[in-house]
């Protein structure tokens, strides 16, 4: 993705989450949010702009976190990322690797959605992962191969997110890049379509800035239980659209293979 920055600059997003429901009734929110890029091929690079990395601190990266929980030692969670694109017959992404994600934050996170870039040599977009993580401590991955900035991308869903949606249908992707007053900003859109048509209509945007010891306070003086809130306000929010008297729906037994493509 073109950030317009260094390839080896973490970056922090300050922007907002979106979420509609169309039916069967209108539902919406929106809260204010910031998240981190970073480029995990240059990780330990990190470290010197004032994130911790696999340490404790009041802000702080883990790989565990995330994929199939391999620590450092074993190569991370890029090494994780690599394996599972070649696994897919991708060979060919072994440029900068960047990762849209939450952080701990406090000593706590909740990741509901994760997304890896992974570029070519030359710096060109080869591959989307949307690494996806539910309540039930369950975790999936939707592959979306040759993404373009702005197309509109498909996987079926396949993985149990909410009670009040089914396993029917699937999922749009778009990426969006663009720039707001000298700064970048990123737009991550993904809507939701069951057998009747679109139902879920969500996105999460921010723009970007250098991770430094300012932003990081920033973030941690603005939102201090940021990931915390995260996982409060879905279990808010499902208690307002069971008494809106929404349907829903037994969890299912969670998918035999661990990705979507």
């Amino acid at each position: 993705m073109n950030t317009g920055v260094s390839a080896d600059l973490a970056l922090i997003g300050f922007g907002q989450v979106r979420h509609t429901r169309l039916r069967p009734v209108h539902h919406a929110f929106s809260y204010p949010t910031w998240f981190l890029l970073l480029p995990m091929r240059a990780l330990q690079q990190c470290e010197q702009q004032g994130l911790a990395v696999n340490r404790g601190a009041a802000i702080a990266f883990h790989d565990h976190d995330h994929g199939d929980g391999r620590g450092p030692k074993d190569g991370g969670a890029c090494a994780w990322m690599d394996e599972l694109l070649q696994a897919h017959d991708i060979h060919d992404a072994t440029g900068p690797l960047w990762l849209h994600t939450y952080p701990r934050v406090l000593g706590y996170t909740f990741k509901p959605v994760s997304f890896w870039y992974a570029h070519r040599a030359d710096g060109s977009l080869r591959a989307i992962v949307a690494e996806v993580n539910n309540t039930f401590g369950e975790r999936h991955c939707y592959l979306l191969d040759a993404p373009r900035p702005g197309q509109e991308l498909q996987a079926d869903k396949c993985f149990h997110v909410s009670p009040f949606c089914s396993l029917e249908g699937h999922y749009r992707f778009r990426f969006l890049h663009a720039e707001r007053e000298g700064h970048p900003r990123t737009v991550v859109r993904v809507d939701y379509d069951d057998a009747s048509g679109p139902l879920l209509q969500t996105s999460v945007s921010g723009v970007l800035e250098p991770v430094s010891p300012l932003t990081l306070r920033r973030a941690l003086w603005r939102y201090p239980a940021m990931t915390a809130m995260v996982m409060a306000r879905i279990h808010w929010q499902a208690l307002q659209l069971w008494l809106k008297r929404v349907g829903w729906y037994h969890k299912p037994p969670a998918p035999a293979r661990f990705v979507t493509r």
